[in-house]
This record gives C-alpha cells, structure tokens and sequence, in this order.
C-alpha cells in the first residue's frame, strides 16, 4: 500500500498531502484527515458532517469511477487553508479517463431517483461552498468557507 502524507505549515496558511493506492480500504486515511483538520479548526458538528461526506463522495469517485479500483492508480488528496480567506480547500485528483462533469444526470429527476449511483457530485455540490473540475474531470477542488 503506497501511502505518502505530507505537511507543511506557516503562520498564515497550512497545506496538507497523502497519495495513496485506489482500494476503498483507503477511505479511512481520508477520514482522519479531514477528522484531523477539523479539530485543528474547531469546526462545528454540522459543518463537519457537510465536510466529511463531500470529501469522501469525491475520493469513492476517484478510485471507483476514475481509477477503476486499479491498485496501481493513486488518488492524491491535498488540503490548503489561507487563514487571511478562511477557506478550508481540498483537492481530489485519480490518475483515470475524466468524465463531461458539465453534462451529468439530475440525481433528483424522477427516472434517476430509483438508481443506486449518481448522487455524489450532487451531494458535493449541495455540501460544499464552492466545487470545480478540472483535467478533464480528473481533479476536483471542494471549498468550504470557515466564517
């Protein structure tokens, strides 16, 4: 299992790395991240859990959908903070195909609502501040506003 974590940290801005191997397994190195970064930011429980879901949504995607849990494709999670913005920024970034992220199908229409896939980039998009794609699908940035 490949699992890089890194760190760096100044008065005005911390910024956080780990690369890890696409197996579901890995989804608690992302949870004690985001639990770790939380509590260094005193987040409120709610907020946590808007957090929590929208992070992990976008890894699952990363390693089901981009890297077809291919072991040997790393999904890369990195989180920035500027305390001067107080915005917690965190990027998700699988090494797949990309996917058309502007021509997704309406979780919520009422020919989807019975399907059992589909829902996470509208979660994203309704528990975050902010979402973006780029690399053709392949990074997403999930920022959520601190004040």
């Amino acid at each position: 299992m490949l699992v890089k974590d890194k760190a760096k940290e100044s008065k005005t801005s911390m910024k956080r790395t780990i690369n890890f191997s696409s197996i579901p397994e890995n989804l608690t190195l992302v949870e004690k991240l985001v639990d770790d970064i939380c509590i260094d930011h005193n987040i409120n429980a709610d907020y946590y859990g808007n957090i929590m879901i929208s992070i992990t949504e976008a890894v699952n995607n990363a390693i089901q959908h981009g890297n077809k849990y291919d072991p040997s494709k790393s999904v890369e999670v990195g989180f920035n903070t500027d305390n001067d913005a107080e915005v917690l920024s965190f990027t998700i970034e699988d090494e797949g195909d990309g996917f058309d992220f502007n021509s997704l199908p309406d979780p919520t229409e009422p020919k989807n609502v019975e399907k059992l896939n589909g829902r996470g980039i509208f979660l994203m998009k309704n528990l975050a501040d902010e979402v973006d794609f780029s690399k053709e699908g392949r990074v997403v940035e999930l920022n959520f506003k601190m004040a």
